[in-house]
């Protein structure tokens, strides 16, 4: 202390009084749950504009194998360091003349998954921090996805998840694959997920900022305009206790 926040005020040049709050040791649940946290703050207070950070570094969770311990060797290989930012804002009809939105918030929701304690883990020891992820993880995402996927879409009438565009999280290929086959999604549907998790690995928090943008210049770059559909971000994480959470946002393409 103090945090990084302290740092960008002053490499941004703003003023001191600009309110600010860090969350630390939230893991993969934090992108998710920044992006809810801003859409109060926005929402809640008129003409707002909202810096949003995501900063991973997962060097303090390297260490050697250990044969009593192969899911932290894991859990090693396939994470990554990464940062990306965000500007969130509400009041369409007052942006500022060099404001374009890319996407816009519709909701957001939070929910624990049944029987999941200890599934993901994390813990401050002596030798630093350490993970412990259970070989159970994609299949107890598997055996609730679609439930979860009823209770957020049912209030839109949406029930067909291959209409949607998808962001979930990368928390590794087996998640993954367990949620396109559970609900049968096409391959194209996790596209630029799958690209976010080869080309950089799983980041924590900062995956879902990475995907979206990854989203975006995808339909530049093949001419798409605004789509006005929606698309589903899923962030999977533990909070770093022995609870496994997860954050949906819905989000629709501008």
């Amino acid at each position: 202390m103090p945090g990084a926040e302290f740092q960008l005020i002053k490499s941004l040049g703003l003023k001191p009084t600009v309110k600010r709050v860090m969350l630390y040791h939230q893991g993969c649940f934090a992108g998710g749950t920044v992006l809810r946290i801003a859409k109060d703050l926005a929402e809640n207070n008129a003409g707002a504009r909202v810096l949003v950070v995501c900063s991973e570094i997962t060097v303090s969770t390297f260490r050697g194998p250990s044969e009593d311990d192969m899911a932290c060797l894991v859990g090693q290989a396939i994470f990554g360091d990464g940062a990306a930012a965000v500007v969130i804002g509400a009041d369409d009809h007052k942006l500022l003349p060099d404001e374009t939105p890319l996407f816009r918030l519709v909701s957001a929701s939070q929910t624990i998954i049944p029987s999941s304690e200890g599934a993901i883990e994390g813990r401050v020891r002596e030798v630093g921090l350490t993970f412990h992820l259970s070989h159970k993880v994609p299949k107890v995402i598997g055996e609730n996805i679609e439930k979860y996927l009823e209770d957020v879409f049912g209030p839109f009438g949406i029930s067909d998840w291959n209409s949607l565009f998808w962001a979930p999280h990368p928390g590794g290929a087996a998640i993954l694959r367990e949620i396109e086959g559970r609900v049968g999604l096409g391959k194209e549907k996790l596209r630029a997920t799958w690209h976010v998790l080869s080309e950089y690995g799983n980041m924590s928090s900062a995956c879902v900022f990475f995907i979206l943008d990854e989203m975006r210049k995808k339909s530049f770059e093949e001419g798409k305009g605004s789509s006005g559909e929606f698309c589903l971000g899923l962030d999977l994480g533990s909070r770093w206790r022995p609870l496994f959470c997860r954050v949906s946002l819905i989000v629709e393409e501008n």
